[in-house]
């Protein structure tokens, strides 16, 4: 007995149970991105216009990226706490929209609404901080791929509850407001405990490569399940037994990475390679003044090097670095040399938030990220208006696949930076570009409105949004430390609901409205100041649902977006060219 009691604490403490318990409270953690299924409800019961369904929009944008609080209160309250509280802000802002929908209570103001709609949402980002904090912390190494899979379980919610709701086949559409509301609370009751630091530094195994390919494996198999799953419901007409058989296969799916930690630890053939403590040292004292030295000479190599050092071979500028090293460290040792203190850390090791505030690469990465990711959450966000107007009945579907296709661009975010990091030194942020890019030929191919753009748009703005957001939190904690990366990385997805209020709650809903209300033969602004007074909300909005329908409708907002996205390659490329070093720095060495 007491042989199997303590591979049942091993199994407790193991980092892959809690990474699988991350997983799973994830996949309940992205209800924002079914926000194009819930605004249709919300629209028709409520009779709202095009506007004040983005004024909610945005709302629900900013509860899902102000994590401030969630960052604050991760050191002071056990993670179960942090999770608890995300759980009933989302119980609380969601169950009182799902009231206000089927008119249980009084209609409520919109400013109510959207500040119900934050508060609901609100509780996403206490899910991500802790889940993302704990992994990372228990992964150090593979903070690419960890980041990658958890925020994809994030964005792949969207399809996986569409997929429950449809199980559940409500003649009522407000049940998915319910679902939405009280489905988080009973996940996180259940995993709250599981998710935690467990010391995952200390539990390195060799089989860690093979566990994480057959991670990519099941998100891969997810991802192709719920594919076909959701086309084969859009085109064929099932009934509710199939689909019910559907959904029970996807829970299985769901449940397969458990075998991990339950092999490793129930198994006598894998045994944890823990790393060895080393004793501390007799002369700390003086070890740690001689590593002070030694990286405060290394920054003077940066500091005295010339920028002509930069532009050579890779071969001759570690040549000419290394003799430069050399000069410095028998100059400091012959006193012949002040060496200087840093007044802040340089870029690699940790910084807090006022430090990083104050570095151009993180304001460069920032607003790449508001311009990159703040257009892709307006497509998501009026992809229900967007497909309605391009003829499609069934918005449902669209919602899920782009969720899909989200998934999987943050999975192979996290997977093919690490590539480029691991094995080529290059710095991670040039997935950010070519995330980007793709982002701007998946706009360009909704403002055109071609026969099956939906399909094509949903995955290529699906698979650039979603790669940011594993390559982002990955390289923040690169350029700027483990330390505070709850506070970093709360302070960057501010970048989303930032370009969301900016794309979504005045260009699109604007432009919507203004050619709605010009099919309606209504009197739209008759010239481009009154039109501009409209979509900044100065001007009055005739405040009646009207429909627009036709390319017209999303035609001008996704052509401004993709230029967008253009200007967003530009500064991502700028960061890779401004950390070259850095990350040569950090992964190069390994490599020789």
């Amino acid at each position: 007995m007491l042989p199997l009691q303590n591979r049942f604490r091993v199994f407790i403490n193991n980092r892959w149970l809690v990474f699988v318990a991350a997983m799973w409270i994830q996949s309940w953690a992205g209800i924002g991105y079914l926000f194009g299924s819930l605004s249709p409800v919300i629209k028709s019961s409520l009779d709202y216009n095009q506007r004040q369904i983005a004024m909610l929009g945005v709302a629900k944008d900013l509860g899902d990226s102000v994590g401030f609080l969630a960052g604050s209160l991760y050191g002071v309250l056990p993670i179960w706490g942090v999770q608890l509280i995300g759980a009933l802000q989302n119980i609380f802002g969601y169950g009182w929209v799902w009231l206000i929908v089927t008119k249980r209570v009084p209609t409520m103001p919109l400013w109510v609404m959207c500040i119900l709609l934050f508060v609901g949402t609100n509780g996403e980002t206490y899910f991500n901080t802790a889940n993302l904090v704990s992994c990372v912390q228990n992964f150090p190494k593979s903070r690419g791929p960890v980041v990658g899979i958890l925020k994809g379980f994030a964005g792949l919610s969207g399809a996986i509850l569409t997929q429950i709701y449809a199980m559940i086949n409500s003649p009522n559409d407000t049940t998915i407001i319910f679902m939405v509301a009280v489905g988080p609370i009973i996940v996180v009751i259940t995993l709250m405990l599981i998710v935690r630091p467990v010391g995952g530094h200390r539990q390195v195994r060799p089989s860690d490569g093979l566990s994480f390919t057959f991670i990519y494996s099941v998100c891969l198999l997810l991802a192709a399940y719920l594919m076909v799953v959701m086309l084969v419901e859009d085109f064929v007409d099932l009934n509710q037994t199939v689909i019910t058989l559907f959904t029970s296969i996807l829970f299985i799916l769901l449940l397969l990475p458990i075998v991990i930690p339950i092999l490793l630890s129930y198994s006598s053939k894998h045994k944890p390679a823990e790393e060895s403590l080393l004793p501390v040292p007799q002369n700390e004292e003086c070890s740690k003044s001689g590593q002070d030295v030694n990286e405060v000479i290394l920054s003077e190599v940066e500091d005295e090097k010339s920028m002509e050092v930069d532009l050579l071979p890779a071969s001759e500028r570690q040549k000419r670095i290394e003799q430069l090293q050399a000069k410095l460290f028998q100059a400091a040792a012959e006193g012949a040399v002040r060496v200087k203190r840093r007044r802040g850390p340089r870029r690699g090791e940790d910084f807090t938030l006022m430090q990083a505030l104050i570095k151009a690469d993180f304001w460069l990465i920032f607003f790449s990220l508001l311009l990159g990711s703040g257009s892709g959450l307006t497509m998501i966000d009026n992809l229900g208006q967007l497909s309605e107007s391009l003829g499609y009945d069934n918005t449902d579907v669209f919602v899920s696949m782009i969720s899909i296709w989200n998934f999987l661009g943050r999975v192979g975010g996290g997977y093919f930076s690490e590539i480029v990091v691991r094995d080529y030194a290059f710095p991670r942020p040039v997935g950010m570009a070519v995330a980007q890019g793709i982002m701007a030929i998946g706009l360009f191919f909704f403002a055109m409105g071609w026969p099956g753009v939906m399909y094509v748009g949903t995955l290529l703005i699906g698979l650039g949004y979603g790669a940011h957001w594993a390559i982002v939190p990955a390289a923040a904690s690169e350029l700027f430390g483990l330390k505070n990366f709850a506070a970093l990385y709360n302070f960057l997805t501010l970048a989303n609901p930032a370009g969301s209020l900016v794309f979504s709650g005045i260009i699109a809903s604007g432009i919507y409205d203004y050619e709605a209300e010009k099919q309606a033969h209504m009197s739209p602004p008759q010239n481009f100041y009154s039109f501009l007074l409209r979509m900044l909300g100065i001007a009055p909005v005739v405040e009646t649902t009207l429909k627009c329908n036709g390319t017209i409708c999303f035609f001008l907002t996704c052509l401004i977006m993709s230029g967008l996205c253009i200007i967003a390659v530009m500064l991502s490329l700028i960061v890779v060219y401004r950390t070259k070093i850095v990350y040569a720095n950090l992964y190069g060495k390994s490599n020789t």
